[in-house]
């Protein structure tokens, strides 16, 4: 019924998505705390299924609505899936349009994660980014809807340390991506930057600042060592014609 890949990236991602469901279900008690109904919310967990942007739209849930607002802090949240979606190119590669944007729409940072960690083994495509994607979702929605039936009962969800989940997934996830001594160098600029951003600059730009910065290393990297490796290949390929 459902494609091969699909079936494998949804139970790759199940592991995740036990933590995923548990700091959805934080989302679901602060929802309840602030008036949001359950309809509401699921329509949200639908058609934005971003956690953190979700996280600050209920934080920022007030009357009258400050869409403006909340607009501009979603949009900044989310332009890590620039990034996101530009590390995926291969994924996608000869795909229509239309199924790139289904896809996204499903992309997390954890079925992300997953997917690129198995495209290194040559084992990833869109199929199993959907797959993970769609398991997650649905955790997501489990999570904020239970969340929100228990939101009249539990008064702190920290003191269950269901808002600890959220930090344990990624730090998971951030081993599980590590490829060696390689990566030091644009973890430490993004940890730096982000740190820096965040006790510097308002609201969420840290994550774009640290987002951006890491990825930039590699870059900068490459571009120094290029004229470098087209240097020593020029002198070689005398000595191979010899």
């Amino acid at each position: 019924m459902f494609h091969p890949d699909f079936q494998r990236g949804f139970r790759a991602n199940l592991p995740i998505a036990f933590s995923v469901a548990a700091y959805g279900s934080v989302l679901g008690v602060l929802a309840a705390q602030n008036q949001i109904g359950w309809l509401v919310l699921l329509v949200m967990d639908l058609f934005i299924f971003a956690g953190s942007a979700q996280f600050v739209m209920v934080d920022m849930w007030s009357s009258p609505l400050p869409v403006g607002e909340m607009v501009v802090g979603v949009a900044v949240i989310n332009l890590r899936y620039l990034l996101i979606g530009a590390s995926l190119e291969p994924v996608f590669k000869s795909k229509s349009i239309r199924h790139k944007a289904a896809v996204m729409h499903l992309v997390a940072d954890e079925n992300w994660a997953i997917t690129m960690a198995a495209q290194r083994r040559g084992a990833a495509s869109s199929e199993f980014l959907l797959g993970g994607g769609c398991c997650l979702l649905l955790a997501w929605c489990l999570g904020t809807m239970t969340g929100h039936q228990l939101g009249s009962f539990i008064r702190h969800p920290e003191a269950l340390a269901l808002d600890f989940a959220f930090t344990a997934v990624f730090t998971a996830l951030t081993i599980g991506l590590w490829r060696g001594p390689k990566d030091l160098a644009p973890w430490i600029t993004a940890a730096v930057l982000a740190v820096s951003a965040e006790a510097l600059l308002p609201g969420k730009w840290y994550i774009v600042v640290g987002g951006v910065g890491g990825a930039l290393v590699p870059a900068v990297r490459s571009l120094i060592q290029e004229p470098r490796r087209n240097h020593r290949q020029a002198k070689e390929e005398p000595h191979a014609l010899n």
